[in-house]
């Protein structure tokens, strides 16, 4: 199946990705209970951000694709361009956001100590920033046109230096002070400038990628697709900030139950983001391969590959689901030797395995609308599902009838059970005639 083709290294450099996630939570749960709860608060209020804005940049994918479909290969250069200047423009103001977060951390009550350690790792990894993004811009070009291996193995190095710059900064090797949460800060910054300097220059000197870029066009302040980028994106960005948002809401919540939950619940939830890269690494080859469908106006086609990716996504959840079920002690002893965090986590990996097949679902789903260029009613979809009826949810049980961590995630469990129904009716509705008409964002 070309889809698996396309979709495997992608899953592998999604899985890579996170595992940068996963180094640096398994290292910091061996300094300290305190870093590893500072560590998942920094990321609480880190990732929303970062997930929006590439959010809005993914939307080079479908643009790309339906370009090639299209035989338009001499207007790609100008839409990867455009998106990178966009990049760097989104990079500033959220560097200054990021070391303006300390007072929040207090405000909400979390010990000084910890929000000391998760100022200093947001202050560190915001010098990665502009990196990620700009790496995403030619990432999704790359992924546009079906090349997908390139990012994987860019991916291998870059946690490769993360794993020897976390042993070096966090712990005080090689003559370097230990720093702790703060060192995987740097760690993962100085692996996403070199992943950056690794994908530019394999864009630029590939012969199969090089025939579509004129470096003239990124010295153009010009801007040319940024409209048609924003409107893709925005709906698109701010839907996975609606996911995102509802997982980074609840992680605040859990961080008022105390260092220890805090802990447990960063490591569930680091757990379920490391099988969660499988089906989103789908979902992309999903895109990819619906907008040239679409392009090249196949439309049958474009359905058949949408479900047949979406029965895929929720398949290969199954498996995670069961090693859950079987194996949460084992799998929560990597983490920790910590009793207390220990009991917490091993419940919380119990209904992480809950929503497995619903979160396969709807990512899944959410890839083959976004091949469609259909992002507007995804984001309303994603408003409603997570933030009107999941965030809810999880005050209400979590911290209102005092059910505890337990409560929270029963939310999250209901808002992405609810986006999986409707992101696949969706794709149902605009699908099952031949003329596919998504409805266009206005400014």
């Amino acid at each position: 199946m070309r889809t698996l083709k396309i979709g495997i290294p992608i899953v592998v450099a999604q899985i890579l990705l996170i595992s940068m996630q996963f180094v640096d939570t398994v290292m910091a749960g061996h300094v300290s209970a305190k870093d590893l709860a500072a560590l998942a608060i920094a990321t609480a209020l880190f990732h929303p951000l970062v997930l929006l804005l590439v959010g809005i940049l993914m939307s080079v994918t479908p643009m790309v694709a339906q370009l090639k479909g299209k035989r338009k290969d001499d207007k790609i250069s100008k839409v990867v361009a455009d998106a990178f200047q966009l990049s760097l423009v989104f990079a500033v103001p959220t560097i200054f956001m990021l070391h303006l977060l300390k007072p929040l951390m207090e405000a909400i009550g979390y010990p000084a100590e910890v929000s000391r350690i998760g100022d200093g790792y947001l202050h560190a990894v915001s010098w990665g920033l502009p990196a990620i993004l700009a790496y995403d811009v030619f990432r999704h070009f790359n992924e546009g046109l079906a090349i997908t291996r390139p990012n994987m193995y860019f991916h291998i190095l870059g946690l490769m230096l993360n794993i020897l710059g976390n042993y070096t900064l966090m712990f005080g090797n090689f003559g370097f002070p230990a720093m702790g949460a703060v060192g995987a800060g740097w760690s993962t910054a100085m692996a996403w400038n070199l992943m950056l300097i690794m994908m530019f220059t394999f864009s630029f000197k590939n012969r199969r990628l090089r025939i579509y870029l004129e470096i003239r066009d990124f010295f153009q302040i010009r801007f040319q697709n940024t409209r048609e980028i924003l409107r893709i994106g925005i709906p698109n960005g701010f839907s996975t900030g609606a996911e995102s948002g509802l997982f980074a809401l609840v992680a605040l919540m859990m961080g008022t139950l105390g260092v220890h939950v805090m802990a447990a619940h960063q490591i569930a939830i680091n757990i379920a983001a490391m099988t969660f890269m499988v089906p989103l690494g789908i979902s992309v080859a999903i895109t990819s391969r619906i907008g040239h469908a679409v392009g090249a106006g196949e439309y049958a086609l474009a359905r058949y590959l949408g479900f047949s990716g979406i029965a895929l996504c929720g398949l290969v959840m199954l498996v995670p689901a069961a090693v859950y079920l079987l194996l949460p002690e084992w799998i929560v002893m990597i983490y920790t030797s910590d009793p207390e965090v220990h009991e917490v986590a091993v419940v919380l990996l119990f209904m992480a395995a809950i929503f497995q097949l619903s979160d396969g679902l709807q990512v899944g789903a959410l890839g083959a609308l976004r091949g469609l260029k259909d992002t507007r009613i995804p984001l309303l979809t994603n408003i409603f599902s997570y933030l009107m009826i999941g965030l809810p949810g999880a005050y209400i049980l979590g911290i209102y009838f005092d059910i505890g961590p337990e409560g929270l995630w029963t939310g999250i469990i209901v808002g992405l059970s609810i986006a999986a129904l409707l992101h696949n009716l969706r794709f149902h509705l605009l699908t099952k005639t031949q003329k596919i008409e998504p409805e266009p964002l206005s400014f």
